[in-house]
């Protein structure tokens, strides 16, 4: 490399400097010798090397103490580069006739340190001229340059907004640089989270180089230009019971630790911090919220509505009514919405609302009456009625003649409620075959059933006895020899029509039938009649007696 068409050295600070003696050795060469040049120009030697006695020889010159070495090619070393290297050195050599002279330029190059933002700034307040800090490097030569970066791009100076301002100092002991650039700013809310950093370029040996900071974050302070009121709430919907957490916010930094919270009904706000709670909200506390700052310079409202749902069931609890009367029942919903509502019976839902005109044992059960809001999580209510149908015992008795023809069963069917208590009595000769057995309590109705085998007739007395009354039947029964069928066990009403139809029909048949004997009878009578007259004409005209005595007979024979 050349400088202003000299050759030039480039070394690192604090490595060896190298200078070849670029001149020929001529022949006859006495010594050699290597000397810099002082700023005035006059020259101090500080390396003498004799081309015959081979002995180098150091001149007694500060700055070099022990820090030169002189080869045999003439090659001057300077170990430990410092700034003040930076010179003109001239290789000398000299003959009997001759003295030839090759200067070169030493540059010395020091990389600076890795630049730090020091003294930065706490906070950076919006709308305000701040010093954001300061950008250091130390140790540089030859001096370099600082530039501020926001997000990667360069921050240029703009009067009263971006003020940069750069100072050097050099070291009077090294020589070296320390820049130190300082950064006035005016930042904006949207520098929240920017990343500002600095450079330095510096020069090398081989060029133009750059070192970059760390970046850093600054907290932007900035003032709230925005109110905004939240609903804190588990779900999505209120309902009574709740506890409802109000949390107002503002958008400026820092957020504002306090405000003033609005509620329905009353005049004045409540300060609080930003949130405000209310516990087992009601119905009333339906309505329009708000919030704002303490200053009240902004606010926001919000609509909460409070859901609800009432049910009234008329009658609930357990309710006693007598079999055939009716029993008006009405389920009212009262609600914020459109609620559903559906009737369970005895763990089965019910496909129509209950409705009593005449009560029957089968209605009584537990009726539940149950409630919903679709739309509103965990909004249900339900009540109960349990119907009791009481009913004083009623009994009807069959009897019928076993298949075996040697025994008859006779049932004693009971309705009633509660369950009437049943006992047989038997008048008359015959035992008792076996216990009464029953059948199942459904519905207020069962059987009770006893197997005879009667010698002579006897009456059989069923009675039956609940809370509400005592209730005596009695069946006479013919002796085992006498068979007797009377309507089927079991039977249901339908059955019990067609029975009673059937039997009407035969009735009619048979008295049918005897009428028609009957006017033939009375037809043949007239007839036999007539013929006596007859009879009679027929003597008187004849005379003949024994033959009217035959026709007596035979009239007789026939009336008979």
């Amino acid at each position: 490399p050349l400088a202003l068409g000299l050759y030039t050295v480039n070394a690192v600070y604090g490595d060896t400097i190298t200078m070849p003696c670029r001149l020929e050795v001529p022949d006859g060469l006495m010594f050699g010798k290597w000397k810099y040049e002082m700023p005035n120009g006059s020259p101090v030697f500080i390396a003498f090397r004799s081309s015959t006695k081979k002995n180098v020889q150091y001149d007694d010159v500060p700055d070099y103490k022990d820090r030169l070495s002189l080869s045999e090619n003439y090659t001057l070393s300077i170990k430990n580069a410092r700034i003040s290297d930076e010179k003109r050195f001239v290789c000398m050599l000299v003959t009997e006739d001759d003295v030839s002279e090759e200067p070169t330029i030493v540059k010395v190059f020091k990389q600076p340190s890795q630049p730090e933002i020091l003294h930065q700034a706490d906070f950076l307040e919006t709308e305000k001229l701040q010093m954001l800090g300061e950008c250091v490097t130390r140790d540089s030569y030859p001096e370099g340059n600082v530039t501020w970066y926001k997000n990667g791009r360069v921050l240029q100076p703009v009067e009263e907004v971006v003020v940069i301002n750069l100072q050097k100092i050099v070291d009077k002991s090294t020589g070296l640089f320390t820049m130190t650039s300082s950064l006035q700013y005016v930042p904006t809310k949207e520098d929240a989270n920017a990343k500002f950093s600095c450079i330095v370029t510096y020069y090398g040996p081989s060029g133009q180089k750059t070192i970059q900071s760390k970046p850093v974050v600054f907290d932007v302070h900035y003032p709230t230009e925005k109110v905004t009121i939240q609903v804190l709430s588990q779900s999505s919907t209120v309902k009574e019971g709740d506890n409802i957490t109000l949390k107002c916010s503002g958008n400026g930094n820092p957020p504002p630790q306090e405000f003033l919270f609005y509620i329905p009904g009353e005049a004045e706000g409540v300060r609080s911090s930003d949130t405000y709670i209310m516990t087992d909200v009601r119905r009333n506390a339906t309505g329009e919220y708000k919030c704002s700052l303490t200053d009240k310079s902004m606010m926001d409202s919000t609509t909460i509505t409070v859901h609800y749902l009432d049910l009234q069931l008329t009658p609930s609890g357990e309710v006693t009514k007598q079999i055939g009367e009716a029993l008006p029942v009405s389920c009212t919903i009262s609600s914020s919405r459109n609620a559903t509502v559906f009737w369970i019976k005895d763990n089965t839902r019910m496909q129509t609302s209950p409705s009593f005109s005449s009560l029957q044992y089968q209605d009584a059960g537990n009726y539940i009456c149950e409630t919903t809001l679709q739309e509103v999580e965990g909004l249900k209510k339900r009540k109960t009625l349990k119907l009791i149908v009481e009913g004083k015992p009623q009994i009807k008795m069959t009897k019928k003649t076993n298949t075996n023809k040697m025994s008859k069963t006779i049932i004693c069917h009971v309705e009633g409620f509660p369950k009437p208590a049943v006992q047989w009595t038997v008048t008359g000769s015959g035992s008792i075959i076996n216990k009464a057995k029953e059948t199942k309590y459904v519905n207020g109705k069962f059987s009770s059933k006893i197997v005879i085998a009667p010698e002579e007739n006897v009456t059989l007395t069923c009675i039956a006895e609940n809370q509400l009354e005592r209730t005596v039947t009695s069946l006479n029964v013919s002796a085992i020899s006498i068979p007797e069928y009377d309507e089927p066990e079991d039977r249901n009403d339908d059955n019990s029509e067609k029975v009673n139809d059937q039997a009407k029909l035969i009735v009619g048949i048979v008295v049918g039938l005897l009428l028609a004997a009957l006017v033939a009878g009375v037809v043949y009578w007239l007839y036999v009649k007539k013929s006596k007259t007859a009879s009679k004409h027929v003597d008187k005209d004849l005379g003949n007696i024994e033959e009217n005595k035959k026709l007596e007979e035979n009239n007789h024979k026939s009336e008979t």
